[in-house]
């Protein structure tokens, strides 16, 4: 069985056990979410159209993750204008795992739960206490633009400490920490890393 099932703008022919890329869906990684924006549903030979859509039809899918794409560069440009712009996208994106095609009002299974996570065991625990002793000597990264107390303490714990660190980024670093700090963008469109050259210089001074 198949299903032609619409998100986002686009139509995606799916079957049981199908991964997919979506745009952005809301949930969280293992909950089971519900498409009803079903065009065709398909079993063999018998095929049934929507008239736009297939009445008690659903795809149940299963997010894998929440991501982005690959990024793209935007420019633009206007002859004799002095008109220049250049901006840097990656669209946000869900993987499903298509779990099942409903048919005739059906209602899709609960994901299944998983077992809790066991606390950490305090040997653990200490050695996570050194981290907070080297914020002791660390730069005040609150200076940067958009950054408070929590993301300050994000940066820390994963080994950024100094305006020269950041100041010294490329573009695949900021990828890299915009990805695993989940900044959704905020290192470019703040423009820490100019504005990290600019405080390394005054912290030298």
């Amino acid at each position: 069985m198949y299903a032609v099932v619409k998100t986002g703008g686009k139509q995606y022919r799916v079957s049981k056990d199908d991964i997919l890329k979506v745009e952005r869906l809301p949930g969280e990684a293992g909950e089971v979410i519900t498409l009803d924006d079903i065009l065709m549903v398909g079993n063999g030979k018998d095929v049934t159209l929507g008239e736009p859509r297939v009445d008690g039809a659903a795809v149940a899918a299963e997010i894998l993750e929440q991501g982005r794409g690959p990024k793209i560069t935007i420019f633009k440009k206007r002859r004799r204008q002095n008109y220049r712009r250049k901006k840097g996208h990656r669209q946000l994106l869900t993987v499903l795992r298509v779990t099942e095609i409903l048919t005739d009002g059906a209602k899709a299974k609960p994901a299944a739960k998983k077992p809790a996570k066991k606390a950490a065991p305090k040997a653990e625990t200490e050695k996570k206490a050194p981290m907070a002793a080297a914020a002791d000597g660390a730069d005040d990264l609150k200076k940067l633009s958009g950054v408070g107390p929590v993301l300050e303490t994000k940066l820390i714990e994963a080994g950024v400490t100094s305006f020269a660190q950041i100041a010294a980024w490329t573009d695949k670093d900021i990828e890299e920490f915009d990805e695993k700090l989940s900044f959704k963008g905020r290192i470019e469109r703040e423009g820490w890393v100019d504005q990290a050259k600019d405080l390394a210089k005054g912290e030298k001074e």
